[in-house]
């Protein structure tokens, strides 16, 4: 029989209690993987609970939203950012892959909402000066240059003056950027380069909230 100073039992409770810990984790994680999964797209982060990505929100897409106005947003995924946009007058989302769009139907389907298939970096449909605000996040960090510089030659034909353009992309100065091999080669002087040859003015940039990506902000 133990004596009075062993520490058998602490030890056991703190296995117990170690074990119990790890079982709420794991369990945590597999309520987290099977709600992420309802939403394609969710599964790289959600902004109500994922402190950087609620700065974003905050700061870049919620203080736009007005429902006099009209959106555009790039890249919608499953619909992960596009539930904040919904109230705007009308919002156009745009995405390559027809795949895409079919399943923000699932989450997102609005009398407001314009589903477009572009060819790589165009607007078919979307008038000219017609875009108040256009927004994308998690698509321009796989795009390569040479299709970013494209897109936003093709956004000066649809933003109106003065509209607010915020682009999400992969900043390649950042190790967790390098380490992710579908990011693409590109980087603040490169983004701040090609924005401003474009003829845009740049407005923000935020080089600091995102561990492996930037956000640029511009206007006409």
């Amino acid at each position: 029989m133990p004596d009075l100073k062993t520490t058998l039992h602490v030890d056991m409770l703190r296995r117990f209690r170690s074990n119990q810990a790890s079982v709420l984790v794991r369990i945590a994680r597999a309520v987290r993987k099977e709600l992420a999964g309802q939403v394609y797209g969710l599964g790289w982060g959600d902004p109500e609970n994922v402190e950087p990505l609620k700065f974003v929100r905050d700061r870049y897409v919620l203080p736009y939203v007005k429902a006099e106005q009209t959106a555009l947003e790039i890249g919608p995924a499953g619909g992960r950012w596009t539930r904040y946009l919904l109230g705007f007058r009308k919002l156009y989302v745009v995405d390559y892959y027809a795949e895409v769009l079919e399943e923000l139907k699932k989450t997102c389907n609005r009398p407001n909402m314009e589903f477009i298939k572009n060819g790589g970096a165009d607007f078919p449909a979307v008038a000219d000066r017609s875009i108040d605000y256009l927004f994308s996040f998690g698509a321009f960090v796989h795009m390569d240059v040479l299709i970013i510089d494209a897109y936003l030659a093709n956004m000066k034909r649809i933003l109106k003056p003065g509209a607010n353009a915020i682009i999400h992309y992969s900043d390649k100065t950042k190790i967790m950027a390098r380490r992710n091999d579908t990011f693409s080669e590109n980087t603040p002087e490169i983004m701040r380069s090609m924005v401003r040859n474009a003829g845009y003015t740049i407005i923000e940039e935020d080089l600091t909230t995102m561990w492996h990506s930037s956000i640029i902000q511009f206007r006409l």
